[in-house]
Order: structure tokens, then C-alpha cells, then sequence
């Protein structure tokens, strides 16, 4: 009777490897760690936002990664050994290459693996997560904020007419001209509410005319325009990068957006104006792997418009691209609410930050 062989051998680290390949393809961070720690397999989003590479990350133990490593380990114990299928929990990602030994919030969701005691980590910034949220959120309320103006401007429309022609023909009626002045502004403003409306209805009326846009090139007329109206006090800035490639979409829906955006910032400015040191700076950047209405993009633009004002009231909060709300007396409000219907038609999102002496207004449109 022969004796037993040793147990079969298990697969090479490298042919495991191998065949995780498919997760580099993925935005996520992404890695297969046994349960002691061991790392089999992370992708590239991982080496990224550690800044090690896999080779490093497969000596290290993945516990280590984390600031809060205990809680990690028991959990994956738990997971590894049956307990749960899968589990999930809030951690900081240790970065070493980051200074001063800033850590990143994640959420850190840890399940099975069929026909194995290993376990995959798929781990998410806290932020970004966040982010993703907020504009799913400022997408459902823009939606509805354009149907109840296009409702409400429609009822509007009507009855306007109407005033404005009855008090043409009182004004044919009468002889005082004294009482003519009073069918005057009962006119006049019938056409300044008239003109409001069709300001509202504006952005669902005109066709999108879509074509091959350089941002550069909008973003140089916008910069003239605002030049022209201010010529004196404000700086402003172009950083540019150059690379960023032609991409389909409406060239003057995009004027007319970031150049709402830029005359605010002028406006905003009137203080640093007189003083003689307002600036506006227009930046483009592209962006990688972003995730826009739920879709994933491979590339995005970035256009930052920054300014040195006092910055967004906090009491307008994200209420800044509501319809018919400004913080400027005298004032439309809807400077910012048309821009952001513009660039939601490209498929992007608008946002900003702000605070005494630096607000950005970032726009991201897809390209790839």
C-alpha cells in the first residue's frame, strides 16, 4: 500500500493574481487579502491613493494600512470564518506618502470569496461617496424646480397678455393724462414680468446646438466680456492646461453658463473693484474616473472659476442655484440656475465652496 501524497499545493500568488486582473479596471479601491493579513492582489486605484506599489502592498500586512486596525482584523475574521457574508465599517486609510500623516475617512466593505477562506476589501471615500449623493440630490431638485417653472411661467404667460391688452385699450379710451401714466405702468410692467417669464422658459425653448467645443476658447470669450464690462480693478487670470481635447456639446449654452457664473463673481468683487486688487482665475484641469449622474466617465474637464470676494452668504447655503433667489439686491436670481441647467444638459454638474476671501465654482463635464 503506497502512502497518501502531500495535499495538493495551493495556487501560486502570481496565478491568483492573475486572475483578480479585471478589478485594475475598476474605479473603487479593490483588494483580495487572506485572513491573516496577507495582500494576494490590489488594484491600481489602491496603489494610488496608498502610493505604494503592489509589490509593497504584498509585503506589507493590509492591516496595516489602516490607522484602526483592530476593529478591521476582527471583522474580517468574522467574514472569513462564516459569520457574515459580508460586513461593512468606517475607517482612515493611512497614506504614507501624504504629509504630516493625513489620513483618508473610507468605508471599507469586507465580503466573502466562493471556495475560500480569503476575503475581498472594497473600500470608498467617505467624500466622494458623499459628493456622489449631493448631486444626485441637486439633480432631482433641479429637475423639479424646471418643471414647476415651466408650469408656473405658462399660467403666468397667459393672463399677462391679457392685462397688457386691456390696458392698451383703456389708454385709447381715455382723454386725462394723468390716468394715461397709470395704463403706462400697468403696461410696463406687464412687459418686465413678460420678460421674466420668457427669461425662465428660455433654456427649455432654444434647441441644443451641439458641436465640436474647445473650453479654451469659451473660456476666452467669457474673459473678454468681463474685461470689456470691468476694465478697471480686475485681474483676470488664465491656468490652462492645454491638453485638454475638443468634446461635443453646445458652445453658446457653455458661454452663456460660465459667463453667469464669472459675472456674479464680478459683481461680488464691487469692494476689491475700487481698491484696485479683485481677481478672477479661470483654470481647467482634466479629471480622471469620474463618476457624473451615475455613470462612470474615463476622463472629465474640471473648469474652476475662482475668485477673491467675500465669499457665498452662508445663509443662501446650497439655495444659490434656486430660482428667484440672489444675494445681490436688484438682483434676477437666475444667473446661477440657468448656468446649472446648461451644463446638466452636457451631462456634468456644477458646485462650489466658499469662504471670506477665496470661492470656487467647479464645473466637470465628461469627455471620454
Amino acid at each position: 500500500m503506497t502512502a497518501a501524497g502531500p495535499p495538493a499545493a495551493r495556487a501560486p500568488r502570481a496565478e491568483e493574481a492573475a486572475s483578480y486582473a479585471a478589478l485594475d479596471l475598476l474605479a473603487t479601491m479593490v483588494a483580495v487579502v487572506t485572513p491573516e493579513g496577507e495582500c494576494i492582489f490590489a488594484n491600481s486605484s489602491f496603489e494610488n491613493a496608498l502610493g505604494l506599489s503592489r509589490r509593497s502592498m504584498s509585503r506589507s500586512s493590509a492591516f496595516d494600512w489602516f490607522a484602526d486596525a483592530q476593529t478591521l482584523q476582527a471583522t474580517v475574521a468574522a467574514v472569513s470564518n462564516n459569520a457574515f457574508a459580508t460586513s461593512r465599517l468606517d475607517a482612515q486609510l493611512k497614506r504614507p506618502g501624504a504629509t504630516h500623516g493625513e489620513t483618508l475617512p473610507v468605508r471599507v466593505i469586507v465580503n466573502q470569496i466562493d471556495s475560500s477562506r480569503d476575503v475581498v476589501f472594497e473600500v470608498v471615500e467617505i467624500e466622494q461617496q458623499t459628493r456622489q449623493e449631493r448631486e444626485e440630490r441637486a439633480l432631482e431638485q433641479a429637475q423639479a424646480t424646471k418643471e414647476l417653472i415651466r408650469n408656473l411661467a405658462h399660467e403666468i404667460k397667459n393672463p399677462l397678455g391679457g392685462i397688457r391688452g386691456a390696458a392698451q385699450l383703456l389708454e385709447m379710451e381715455i382723454e386725462s393724462r394723468s390716468l394715461t401714466e397709470y395704463t403706462q405702468v400697468i403696461i410696463n410692467e406687464a412687459d418686465r414680468l413678460q420678460s421674466l417669464v420668457d427669461r425662465l422658459l428660455a433654456p427649455h425653448r432654444k434647441p441644443h446646438v451641439v458641436g465640436n467645443v474647445n473650453i479654451h476658447e469659451v473660456c476666452e470669450r467669457v474673459r473678454a466680456l468681463i474685461d470689456a464690462e470691468f476694465p478697471n480693478g480686475l485681474t483676470t487670470e488664465r491656468d490652462y492646461d492645454t491638453s485638454i481635447p475638443e468634446f461635443r456639446g453646445d458652445r453658446e449654452q457653455l458661454i452663456q453658463a460660465v459667463l453667469n457664473i464669472a459675472h456674479n463673481a464680478a459683481e461680488a468683487l464691487a469692494e476689491r473693484i475700487e481698491i484696485g486688487d479683485a481677481k478672477i482665475v479661470l483654470r481647467t484641469r482634466v479629471a480622471r474616473q469620474m463618476t457624473l449622474g451615475k455613470q462612470r466617465y474615463r476622463l472629465a474637464l474640471e473648469l474652476h472659476i475662482e475668485d477673491n470676494g467675500p465669499g457665498v452668504p452662508q445663509a443662501l447655503g446650497e439655495r444659490v442655484f434656486f430660482p428667484l433667489v440672489s444675494g445681490r439686491e436688484g438682483g434676477s436670481g437666475l444667473g446661477l440656475t440657468l448656468a446649472q441647467t446648461f451644463i446638466q444638459q452636457h451631462h456634468g454638474t456644477v458646485e462650489f465652496e466658499s469662504e471670506p476671501g477665496r470661492t470656487v465654482f467647479k464645473i466637470v463635464i465628461p469627455l471620454a
